[in-house]
Formats: structure tokens, sequence, C-alpha cells
């Protein structure tokens, strides 16, 4: 790729990218750089690969938002086995362990949900990270492992209470929220990252059980969704990220939802049946996804390359950015952080096989 030197304008101009791309390192290189000026790019998905230590994440971020100030930085930290940054952070018990806690306690279970949620997003809102791809809507119904812990548990409206708490913990720290994976993923036992998963169920019962916490989360607002990469055969022949049945009939027309639909992974084996790099992203766009998560160098520069006709919303990512800044060492240093960190060990001990 050509270098370039972003000016102040492409600094600042809105983001009408529709890509979310990964790094490699610790430290931008210079074709980081090249990649993130690129208008077609809207952000970054960070992994473990990119994280030593919160001053290094600091300094990271930091090289991002000199490359464009307006790229959305975003990461998976939910907690339990799927938290990126670890040392130095509040090491968070997976979504399963308030679930327990709610069937003993209902009440405080809600208040330290909210809580943990409100802490995770200010600990992030701290090295100036815009969202953590969060939370699980999905249901554990004890078939499919690559959720099992992650879901709140596998009782609806046990799942329904505990994310409206962990949602409305997020929105107040600062922070906007996107449930996934729409319109359910526990009901199936293959893992999309591997396999595309086909869930043949009728649609009244995915209506009547899955589908019903993604239905309050739009209700009260929620900001984003990801659709799952699974075939509902008995809905429609496409993956759900891939389906305007889903994205378009069913999502915004009947259900209503007004916010921004962003993809999962468009390496995941569940995406691969679309085509190559390219062409999944066109499917994707086609189909109603308004952000692309695309986490490997060589699609990415094939779609940089190759794809020119796609239409972006800016109002719509911006509403996944930072609402507010936080302060490290205030945060770290006030009586809620404190409080919310010692009770968030105890349900680790207590709670967390």
């Amino acid at each position: 790729m050509t270098s370039t030197s972003p000016s102040n304008g492409e600094k600042n101009h809105k983001n009408s990218g529709a890509l979310l791309v990964d790094l490699p390192g610790t430290e931008l290189s210079q074709e980081d750089r090249e990649i993130l000026v690129h208008p077609k790019v809207a952000g970054v998905l960070l992994f473990s690969r990119n994280f030593t230590g919160k001053e290094q994440l600091i300094q990271l971020v930091n090289s991002i938002r000199s490359v464009r100030e307006n790229l959305l930085i975003t990461v998976d930290q939910e907690g339990g086995l799927v938290q990126r940054f670890k040392t130095e952070f509040t090491r968070l018990p997976p979504a399963a362990s308030y679930a327990r806690y709610y069937n003993r306690d209902p009440e405080n279970a809600l208040a330290l949900t909210k809580d943990a949620g409100w802490l995770m997003a200010s600990e992030l809102l701290a090295c100036d990270i815009d969202l953590s791809l969060a939370p699980v809507l999905d249901l554990d119904l004890g078939l499919n492992t690559v959720i099992g812990t992650r879901a709140f548990g596998h009782d609806t409206e046990t799942v329904i209470q505990l994310t409206e708490a962990w949602r409305a913990g997020v929105n107040e720290a600062g922070m906007a929220n996107i449930g996934k994976h729409f319109p359910g993923h526990g009901s199936v036992d293959l893992d999309s990252h591997l396999d595309l998963p086909v869930d043949s169920r009728s649609w009244q019962d995915i209506e009547n059980r899955d589908l019903k916490p993604f239905v309050t989360a739009i209700e009260s607002g929620i900001e984003a969704l990801m659709p799952a990469h699974i075939v509902f055969d008995q809905v429609d022949s496409s993956p759900t990220g891939f389906s305007k049945k889903w994205l378009q009939d069913i999502l915004r027309k009947q259900l209503g939802f007004k916010g921004l639909v962003m993809s999962d992974c468009l390496t995941m084996e569940g995406a691969a049946s679309a085509g190559s790099y390219s062409e999944r992203v066109r499917r994707a766009l086609s189909a109603g996804c308004n952000l692309l998560i695309l986490s490997n160098r060589d699609g990415v520069k094939e779609v940089l390359s190759e794809i020119t006709d796609y239409q972006a919303d800016p109002e719509l990512i911006q509403t996944l950015m930072k609402k507010q800044a936080v302060d490290g060492n205030q945060l770290r240093s006030s009586e809620r952080y404190l409080n919310c960190r010692d009770k968030i060990d105890h349900l680790i001990q207590r709670y967390t096989d």
C-alpha cells in the first residue's frame, strides 16, 4: 500500500468506514498506519496480542488516535473466558456466575451485575477505548460450549434481568452496548468459529425462547446488535449475518430495531460459505450490516482494494463512540470501584467453577 500521512481533515472527518480491523502487535507499524487512515476503515478490534500492560495499551490507543481521532476502538472484554485485557485490569467472572448468584439472591445479584458492567466499561474508558463487544444475550442450554458460561444463564427471564442490569451499568459509565449473537446461539452444538451451524427449529420456537432477550434489549434501546453465523433453515437459507430476511424484514421492520448491526468476524468458518473476503463483505453489507469485523490482514488488503460500492452510516457509528472520559486515578480510588472489586472477588470465589 502507498504510504500516506493523514491531514487534520482526514483525522477529524466523519467516520463513514465499515470495517473493524485488527492489529498484529503492540505498536503501530507503517502498514498499520496506512490501513487505519483508509476511509473504508471505521475502527479497530484489539486482542490479547495487542496488550502487555496498561501503560503500553494507552500508548497504543494514543497512536491509533494520532492517525485518526474518530476511529472506533473496541475489544472483547466480557469476563470469564473472553477477557482480552487481564493484567492491571479487574479479573471479571464469567456471566454464568451472576446467574448462579441471582438464583440465591436476585436483588443483590442485579445490583452487582450493574456495578460490574459499570466497572468493566469504566476501566476501558480510562484507557480511551470506546466499546466492549458485550453483552452475550444467548441462552446457555447445555448444547454449545463456545457460549456456555458466557451466557447469563439458561432461563430466559434470568438472562433478561441480568443483561438489562449489565447494560444499565455500562451505559452509566458512558459506553454503549452490543448484544450478541442475534437471534440466539445457544440452541446449536457447533462452534461457528469452526463450522457453519444449522438450527432447524421453527420460527415460533425461536421467537418464544431465544429471541426474547433481544426483543427486550431492542425495546429498552440497545445501541447495537451482532448477528450469529448460523443458518436457521426454517426461516432462511442464508446465515443470519448474510440474510436480508433476518436483518431487514425481521430485525428492522418486525422488531423495530433502529441501532447499528455489526457482523461477527468475517474470518470465522461460519462466514466462509459466502466466498472470498470481498464477497463476504459485499453480502454482509447487502443484507444490512453497518459495521464489519475483519481480523485478517490479507483479507483487509483485499477488501480495501476491491470494495468501492458500500454506503456506511457515520451517525450510527457515532452512537458507539465513548460518551465521556474517565480519569483512571480517580476511578481506582473511588469507593464504588473498590467495593465492586471486593464483591467481584467474592463472586468468583463462591459462584465460579
